[in-house]
């Protein structure tokens, strides 16, 4: 039992008290950027937490008033100097890191697939460096789980869509 009153806290309940612990109420949206350009996979090393000198994504947090559109290419802008379209997206999943019994941090996060439209990249924002990464030279990049798996999923799809594009033109 616990709670007031001796009555037993829901699961829910529970979750609450976890979050008030933490000092935060409610997870953060998140957006990410697989951007795939002349066969190559667009990453970061990130200078501040969360995954602080880990490759990933580029990307960041959304601001009241944005869409998750605008937030993805205003945080690739900002983190690496370029300009992108988003064109899909590859997934939606929580990152949540816990201390104990406290939550430091809860990100619902939503992975674009997305195309180049300008710029030149450079390390900016919250991104250490920047790279244009081959998929045969993923594995010294030493991604996390998750964003290895997203990386992976759009040079997919990026392939499936030069297949489909190769076989119109041949009918035409």
């Amino acid at each position: 039992m616990s709670g007031r009153q001796g009555r037993k806290v829901a699961p829910q309940d529970e979750r609450r008290r976890i979050h008030s612990d933490a000092a935060i109420d409610r997870p953060a949206v998140g957006v990410g950027a697989v951007l795939i350009h002349e066969g190559k996979v667009l990453l970061i090393r990130r200078g501040k937490e969360p995954l602080r000198g880990r490759w990933v994504v580029p990307g960041g947090t959304v601001e009241v008033g944005e869409t998750l559109e605008e937030a993805l290419v205003r945080e690739i802008q900002e983190e690496t100097g370029l300009v992108v379209r988003p064109i899909e997206v590859v997934t939606v999943f929580d990152r949540i890191e816990r201390e104990g019994d406290s939550v430091r941090y809860h990100y619902v996060i939503v992975d674009y697939l997305c195309r180049y439209v300008s710029g030149t990249p450079r390390a900016a924002s919250d991104a250490e460096e920047v790279a244009f990464v081959p998929l045969d030279d993923l594995p010294r990049y030493a991604l996390p789980e998750k964003a290895l798996e997203v990386v992976l999923d759009g040079f997919r799809r990026v392939q499936r869509e030069a297949a489909g594009l190769a076989k119109r033109q041949e009918r035409e």
